[in-house]
């Protein structure tokens, strides 16, 4: 008896019969070029472009005989880097000692006196306090919440168990959880669900930020028992009762449909 091909069989033994011509093969080979050059070339871009912007903005604040181009011919790329890197350290030990400390105490209080400025000031120093004194600072782990309706679901990242005034008033086991918009993961929105309302994740937070960056095209692999995932046992019985196939697509196994 002749043994029925799969969709996949079928479509692979396609692409084994059809002859490639030279333009698709051309065409091919130049995409495939792209995918390996674009990274490459928007990293290098990236860089470029900052440290064409430091140099920009601290060369000027340079007296002559210090900048580079007073003795040679030439800019010397990176030097404005440099020289800020050099400045913060510099300010770093100045700050260390107890005039520093004063000076830097000054300085807040005048800030904090100035409209408009003492509010932008503000947020700035709160936040920088806070990456520095918990270097370790950054989401735990994925999770999926049901975001903006039921049914609907978003990958969002675990911050930190509710604390403060919104621990009091909102009990324990309340996890707050930032929802970041896709493809743009720098905005979002931060909820705080309970933790028995979210689905945990076996990828890492670099893992679910790409799926975010690529509008969920670059998916992790994944091995795990799928049918822990909410209304997956009804599909997965629908299955073993049609004799391991899938209810959609006859020819293809569980195997096909869990991937």
């Amino acid at each position: 008896m002749t043994k029925r091909m799969t969709p996949d069989e079928m479509l692979n033994k396609h692409d084994s019969d059809t002859k490639i011509g030279l333009f698709a093969w051309l065409r091919g080979r130049f995409f495939a070029g792209m995918v390996i050059a674009a990274p490459l070339a928007a990293t290098f871009l990236i860089l470029q472009f900052l440290i064409t912007f430091i140099d920009r903005q601290v060369k000027p604040l340079l007296p002559q005989i210090l900048q580079p181009e007073t003795y040679t011919e030439y800019a010397v790329p990176g030097f404005g880097l440099l020289v800020l890197i050099v400045a913060l350290t510099v300010l770093g030990a100045i700050t260390a000692n107890l005039v520093g400390r004063s000076v830097l105490t000054l300085t807040d209080r005048i800030f904090s006196r100035i409209p408009i400025v003492r509010n932008v000031y503000a947020a700035i120093k709160q936040l920088t306090e806070v990456l520095a004194n918990n270097r370790q600072a950054s989401f735990e782990r994925c999770v999926l919440v049901e975001y903006p309706k039921e049914g609907s679901w978003c990958i969002g990242f675990v911050s930190a168990e509710a604390s403060g005034e919104l621990g009091a008033k909102l009990g324990e086991g309340i996890l707050g959880v930032f929802v970041p918009t896709s493809p743009n993961p720098t905005s979002g929105f931060l909820l705080y669900v309970k933790a028995d309302r979210c689905i945990e994740l076996e990828m890492s937070v670099e893992d679910g930020a790409k799926m975010i960056l690529t509008a969920g095209l670059v998916v992790p692999d994944f091995s795990g028992d799928v049918t822990a995932l909410p209304g997956f046992g009804e599909v997965s019985d629908a299955v073993e009762q049609n004799g391991d196939r899938s209810v959609a697509e006859p020819e293809v196994g569980t195997k096909q449909l869990a991937k």
